[in-house]
C-alpha cells in the first residue's frame, strides 16, 4: 500500500483525492517547513510538497520513495539532480494557477500606481488630505513591459488590454510572431525596452546568472516606472531596489516573492515605503488551492495506477535515460 507524505497544508479537496483512492494511506503535516515534515521522507513512497525545499539529503533518506508532486508549477525549492539519480519523477500540476497569479499582477499594478495601501492607511488614521497630493496615476494608456512571455505572461498581456494598456514582451525563448499573436510587441533589447516601459512585471523563472533586474537594469529605467514582480524572489536584486527607491529612481516596486521567504526581519524592503508587499500568494486564491491540491493528489495516484500524464513530468527526460 503507497504511503504518501503530504508537506505542507494543502485544500480539502485534494485531501478528499487521497481519501478516496483505493490502497493509497497519507500523512498529512501541515506546517510548511522542512524541520515539520523531515521526520517522516522515510515512510515515504511518495511526498506532496509545498514551497519547502527538499533537499538532496532528505531524497537520500527517502529509501522509499517513488515520486515527488510539486504542489505548484516551480520547483526551485527542489534538488531536481538528486531526483534523476533515482529516476523518481517530479510532477507539476500544469497551467491552474495562471489566472490567479495574473489577476493578482494586475492588483499588484493598480495598488501601485493608485497607491493603495497609502491611502488605505491614510483614511483609517484621519488623513483625509492624502487625497489632496495628486500623487495616483493611471494604468490606462501606460506602456506595459512583461519579461517572460509564457501561460502567465499572455494573460497578463490580455489583462491588461483590458485597462488600456499598450503592452509589449521580451522573452528570448518565444518568437516574435508568437508574441505578436498574442497581443503584445516584441521586444528585441531588454535595455531599451525597459527605458521605454511605465511598468514592468516579471514572470520568468529563476536564472542561474543572477538577478534579472540588477542595478544597472533600474538604472535603464524611468523614474516614474513601476516594477512588479509576482514570479521569483531570485530576479531581483533586492538591495539595488531597495537603494532606486529611496534615492527616488523609480517610483514603485509591488512584490509578492522574495529572495528569503518570509524576508528577514532586517530586509530594508520592509520598512520602504514606496513598496507594497504581499505575501506571496498570487496563486492562494481558494480555486487555484482547490485545483493545485487536485491535481498534485492525481498525479500521486495516476503514477501508482500507472497513468500519470507524462506531460505533467519536469523531468522526463533525465529519467527516461
Amino acid at each position: 500500500m503507497p504511503h504518501v507524505l503530504v508537506a505542507g497544508l494543502i485544500h480539502e479537496q485534494g485531501l478528499d483525492v487521497l481519501r478516496s483512492a483505493p490502497g493509497i494511506k497519507f500523512r498529512l503535516v501541515e506546517e510548511i517547513s522542512t524541520a515539520s515534515y523531515a521526520p517522516f521522507v522515510g515512510e515515504a513512497d511518495a511526498i506532496i510538497i509545498r514551497t519547502q525545499p527538499l533537499t538532496a539529503e532528505l531524497i537520500g533518506k527517502a529509501e522509499r520513495l517513488r515520486i515527488v508532486s510539486r504542489h505548484g508549477v516551480g520547483y526551485d525549492n527542489i534538488d531536481v539532480p538528486a531526483l534523476n539519480a533515482r529516476k523518481i519523477p517530479l510532477t507539476v500540476v500544469g497551467d491552474v494557477n495562471s489566472r490567479a497569479v495574473a489577476e493578482h499582477t494586475l492588483m499588484l499594478m493598480l495598488a501601485a500606481a493608485r497607491r493603495t495601501v497609502a491611502h488605505d492607511k491614510a483614511t483609517r488614521s484621519g488623513q483625509w488630505n492624502e487625497r489632496n497630493k495628486f500623487d495616483s496615476v493611471e494604468l490606462d494608456g501606460k506602456q506595459l513591459l512583461i519579461l517572460g512571455f509564457g501561460r502567465i505572461g499572455r494573460r497578463v498581456a490580455e489583462l491588461a488590454h483590458a485597462f488600456g494598456m499598450q503592452v509589449s514582451a521580451y522573452d528570448p525563448f518565444v518568437a516574435p510572431e508568437v508574441i505578436a499573436a498574442n497581443g503584445a510587441s516584441p521586444a528585441g533589447d531588454l535595455h531599451e525596452a525597459l527605458a521605454m516601459a511605465d511598468v514592468v512585471s516579471l514572470h520568468l523563472p529563476a536564472s542561474p546568472q543572477g538577478p534579472v533586474i540588477a542595478a544597472g537594469e533600474l538604472a535603464a529605467m524611468k523614474s516614474s516606472a513601476i516594477l512588479v514582480n509576482a514570479a521569483r524572489g531570485e530576479l531581483v536584486d533586492e538591495a539595488a531596489l531597495d537603494q532606486a527607491l529611496r534615492d527616488g529612481k523609480l517610483r514603485h516596486a509591488a512584490l509578492d516573492v522574495y529572495r528569503q521567504e518570509p524576508p528577514a526581519a532586517d530586509n530594508p524592503l520592509l520598512g520602504n515605503p514606496r513598496v507594497t508587499l504581499m505575501p506571496h500568494n498570487a496563486g492562494l486564491t481558494q480555486e487555484c488551492a482547490a485545483r493545485m491540491a487536485v491535481v498534485s493528489a492525481r498525479n500521486v495516484i495516476d503514477f501508482f495506477s500507472g497513468k500519470l500524464d507524462v506531460g505533467l513530468v519536469v523531468n522526463r527526460d533525465a529519467i527516461s535515460r
